[in-house]
């Protein structure tokens, strides 16, 4: 079993000192830089420049399939053995969305008991449904992922995400 932890950056070093995390996933939009943690080997530090976006726009990042793959093969390398902590600027919508890939690569578990786990564990996040799209088409899911998140709805608005954890088998 595993423990996966999603944070907004604010607290992020906080978060991989208390949960003794070895693994870290930053999502965040250019020009922000993943902060670099002694804690956290560099070869298990995945950092993707993506925006918050579903849709081209000026200037964004706009999260593509080889961020996706990056982000599932991380998953699959993780031994579980020590927490993995997922962060993006706020903590509401990229790193729920990579922690609920994340999660699906890893478990057994139908779409939507992941969905609704993270929901009940996290009333504010809002997993950014392009990210959740791509993931869904590379992991030859036939849009269960998507539907998942879209039964549970928008989270409740808020400046920045409250740190949760979710168990992988």
């Amino acid at each position: 079993m595993g423990l996966v932890y999603v944070c907004p950056l604010s607290r992020v070093e906080q978060v991989v000192a208390q949960c003794g995390a070895d693994s870290l996933v930053s999502l965040l939009s250019p020009p922000y830089r993943a902060p670099r943690l002694a804690a956290i080997a560099r070869d298990r530090h995945l950092a993707i420049g993506l925006s918050d976006i579903v849709a081209p726009m000026a200037g964004q990042v706009l999260p593509e399939s080889r961020h996706v793959e990056s982000l599932i093969a991380f998953f699959q390398n993780w031994d579980r053995a020590r927490p993995l902590v997922v962060h993006c600027y706020a903590g509401v919508s990229r790193s729920p969305a990579a922690a609920f890939i994340g999660l699906c690569a890893l478990e057994a578990a139908p779409e939507i008991e992941i969905a609704r786990n993270l929901r009940r564990l996290s009333p504010s996040a809002t997993p950014n449904k392009r990210l959740v799209e791509l993931a869904d088409a590379l992991l030859s899911r036939d849009g269960r992922m998507v539907a998942a998140i879209e039964s549970i709805g928008r989270g409740a608005d808020c400046f920045e995400g409250e740190v949760f954890w979710m168990e992988t088998a």
